[in-house]
């Protein structure tokens, strides 16, 4: 089991099942990865958020408590059962109403044209996607002008070069590096829309 467990780590290319993110969706994931910590500096109230691949909502039940009442959230995922349970966790956190769900297609996000983001996050998902370029154009059209694109990936599963490679992508689709961040077990750029 271990061993298996291990190569589905290692793959390159897989979606990440949603019964392995509990290991790492937990409550204690708070004190690693705090999302006020993180995302204070480019999330504020009234914004629009797009958490992509959020998964069980960690992350966007972070940014509904951040944006809140005036704003909003889409919690985007290819699993439906990684939705369902971050609608029942944004439920219990009382903050369902701020959260749009939104059920990817496997070879795009999907989002409207008409959607305009503040803020779009990809948190150790973006090494699953098969076109990264496409994937990197479609958060480019989401997003509102000068908006902000937050990058992180693991370091235990995206090489150096591995993750230089998406950054130059990420420039090559109109982007451009504001910041650097230190975010544990992780690889992480910040990025800003260019007008």
């Amino acid at each position: 089991m271990i061993k298996n467990l291990v190569e589905l780590i290692q793959r390159r290319e897989h979606v990440c099942p949603w019964w392995l993110a509990y290991t790492f969706d937990n409550p204690l994931r708070k004190l690693i990865h705090n999302p006020s910590a993180l995302f204070s500096p480019y999330l504020k109230k009234g914004m629009t958020a797009v958490d992509i691949g959020c998964g069980m909502g960690f992350f966007s039940i972070g940014a509904a408590d951040m944006v809140g009442d005036k704003g909003r959230v889409i919690a985007a995922d290819l699993q439906p059962e990684m939705l369902e349970i971050c609608k029942n966790r944004a439920s219990k956190a009382g903050i369902r109403d701020r959260i749009q769900f939104h059920v990817c297609g496997e070879r795009s996000i999907g989002l409207t044209p008409d959607t305009r983001a503040d803020f779009a996050l990809t948190f150790w998902m973006a090494h699953e996607v098969p076109d990264t370029a496409r994937f990197i154009s479609e958060i480019r059209d989401i997003l509102a002008p000068e908006g902000v694109y937050y990058l992180s990936e693991p370091q235990l599963h995206v090489s150096r070069d591995a993750f230089q490679n998406l950054c130059a992508t990420v420039l090559s689709c109109g982007f451009e590096i504001m910041e650097r961040p230190d975010v544990a077990f992780s690889r992480a750029r910040v990025f800003r829309k260019k007008s």
